[in-house]
């Protein structure tokens, strides 16, 4: 049994397959470089019970950014028409192991789902268990999600903004090293290269090993390392709003309720003219 209230293990989760109140949600999601497609590989193949997850279409309708956080109303009536209740026990995985769950985990606990936990390992882990797989698409019972929004839990555009001018709280981004220092392109067009001042860069990749989160103290040297104290206040940023969750999970991980998400992450970042950019390592 994982001794991390956020994680679960595959075993964990499938002595409680069936059980009332337990929802399962594939959160998967991929860049295009992958080559992957979440909705697809969902019908080949996923955990008996599960709901599929579109990190594309649950969003704000109105935003030209992608992964945009919706409102309280879109988001209750998505997750709603999936079956999924705010008082459920739900288990978030992703067909990486810790890659895109972390940001569905983070949503649903922003809008009010108290028992989230993530997936130890992802579908990977499940598979290499030898537990039982569905296939098909599905068809879930809607159900009411009450939401209830975490204002706390997001920050905003002028929020990253002051934190930057004031060099607090600390920023923590989640890119590859290569795009933090802006030795590598963007992927999307039209976004500058760098990373915000007085940014700290902690990639994704380095919380977890094959497709787990690794252990506190591991966690705890990484954020040193990066110059993050991971028991005061952190922003997290990425690309898109994403990968950051894996971030915020590690520092939740941690006992930090002190982590916000900045929704905008990048993209909006490094779209804007008006921002300030540097970089380097």
């Amino acid at each position: 049994m994982s001794q991390n209230p956020f994680l679960i293990a595959p075993a964990d989760l499938a002595e409680d397959l069936g059980r009332s109140g337990l929802s399962i949600i594939d959160a998967s999601w991929y860049l295009p470089a992958q080559n992957r497609f979440g909705r697809p590989e969902f019908d080949a193949g996923h955990i008996p019970g599960a709901v599929f997850f579109d990190q594309d279409e649950i969003v704000d309708p109105d935003s030209n950014l992608p992964h945009t956080l919706p409102s309280p109303d879109v988001f209750a009536a998505a997750v709603g028409d999936l079956g999924v209740s705010e008082t459920d026990t739900i288990v978030v995985y992703d067909g990486v192991g810790l890659f895109t769950a972390p940001r569905v985990w983070w949503l649903l606990r922003t809008f009010g789902a108290k028992d989230v936990r993530v997936l130890d390992g992802g579908f990977p882990a499940w598979l290499e268990a030898g537990l039982p797989v569905e296939t098909g698409a599905v068809s879930p019972v809607a159900v009411t999600f009450a939401a209830s929004f975490d204002r706390g839990a997001v920050a905003s555009l002028d929020e990253v903004k002051a934190a930057v001018a004031k060099g607090r709280p600390q920023i923590a981004d989640a890119r590859p090293a290569g795009r933090f220092a802006g030795e590598a392109p963007e992927p999307r067009a039209g976004v500058r290269a760098g990373h915000m001042p007085g940014a700290f860069n902690v990639p994704f990749t380095a919380l977890s090993q094959d497709g787990r989160l690794k252990s506190a103290a591991a966690l705890r040297a990484i954020f040193a390392e990066a110059g993050i104290d991971p028991e005061a206040p952190v922003v997290t940023s990425c690309g898109s709003g994403v990968t950051a969750a894996v971030i915020n999970l590690a520092l939740e991980s941690l006992g930090n309720r002190q982590s916000a998400l900045y929704d905008g992450s990048w993209t909006e970042w490094g779209s804007a003219c008006d921002t300030p950019i540097e970089t380097g390592r």
